[in-house]
């Protein structure tokens, strides 16, 4: 009589790493065999016969349902990795290019009187322009983004709100250029300012404005209404029941919204050469002169074609980097600090 039993046959928990490990052999045969150069391409194909692989021998020990639902994880956990490898290839590259020239020296020196062939000078000069300008666009951008979100969510009705949101909408496609070409001819060519931080930061402030708006209405849609009706019951006041409940229920997502538009901007080049106009002096007053800043140095000292002007370059990348992060962690700290309080 033959055995039988109602446990459906798995495969072992050993499978998946070696079903892992011989696709990656496998690509990187084909890859040597077929002389491609490219290690991409090796990584994509053992990608393909991975999945491949794995829903061939699902299909047969576990049966086709389950090769579909392993399939589909695969295909997830894959996508995963080669979406994570382009930005971890990215990182590791500015990191080993660009730690060796960051020093206390290139932090704190300029590079007035350094030719592009000779090496010292530093990112003083762009790192404080690049602080003020985004300090002043958020100043600018993030009240402004804020209330106009909390207009079209709480209080917007009608053509009104239709409107703002239609234009919200258009200026989030907006490319930079043509924001920096508005600040010009209306600020510099029209009104008679000159060349300055300022300036560069109205163009910033243009670009973060409609993604602060977007993502804080989308985070204050989610709050439940029945905080809000709970709030209005007591005989709180709308406008304070916004304050106290609505806004620090939302507060992590408006701060990720706020960092995801601050990460824009921090990286922008364009507005930064129409209007703040470069300069490689130290210049600590963005109302007035032509400034600097890190993306603008990046693309001069690239463009000097020098290895002490691509050293420079790298380091400063780094330096950029390390300051967009710096910015994510602070405001992940406050919005944890402003965060309602839970209890069981």
């Amino acid at each position: 009589m033959r055995n039988t039993t109602l446990q459906q046959p798995r495969l072992p928990r050993w499978a998946p790493a070696a079903l892992v490990a011989g696709s990656l052999g496998a690509g990187i045969l084909i890859g040597v065999l077929g002389d491609l150069d490219s290690r991409i391409q090796w990584g994509l194909i053992a990608a393909v016969i991975y999945l491949t692989a794995t829903f061939a021998v699902t299909t047969v020990v576990e049966g086709r349902r389950q090769a579909v639902d392993r399939f589909a994880a695969s295909l997830v956990w894959t996508s995963f990795v080669v979406a994570i490898l382009p930005l971890a290839s990215l990182l590791w590259e500015t990191i080993a290019r660009g730690i060796p020239g960051v020093s206390w020296y290139f932090l704190t020196h300029s590079m007035n009187g350094v030719l592009s062939w000779q090496e010292g000078g530093g990112i003083y000069h762009a790192l404080l322009g690049t602080v003020q300008q985004v300090l002043l666009a958020s100043v600018i951008a993030i009240p402004i983004g804020l209330l106009t979100a909390v207009y079209l969510v709480e209080y917007g009705r009608g053509r009104l709100a239709k409107a703002i949101t239609f234009f919200v909408d258009v200026m989030t496609g907006i490319p930079s250029i043509v924001a920096g070409l508005f600040v010009l001819s209306m600020w510099i060519m029209m009104l008679g300012f000159g060349y300055s931080g300022f300036a560069g930061a109205l163009a910033l402030s243009i670009l973060m404005m409609p993604i602060v708006v977007r993502s804080t209405e989308e985070m204050l849609k989610l709050v439940p209404g029945e905080l809000r009706e709970a709030s209005l019951a007591l005989g709180v006041p709308k406008w304070r029941t916004i304050l106290k409940v609505v806004l620090p229920t939302a507060i992590g997502g408006i701060t990720t919204g706020v960092m995801l538009a601050l990460a824009r901007i921090a990286g922008e080049t364009a507005p930064i050469i129409l209007l703040v106009f470069g300069s490689n002096m130290i210049n600590a007053n963005p109302f007035e002169g032509a400034q600097s800043s890190l993306p603008l140095f990046v693309y001069e000292q690239w463009a000097f074609g020098t290895e002490a002007a691509y050293d420079r370059a790298w380091a400063a990348a780094l330096v950029l980097i390390a300051f967009i992060m710096i910015l994510n962690l602070v405001a992940r700290g406050i919005a944890r600090w402003k965060a309602p309080k839970t209890g069981r």
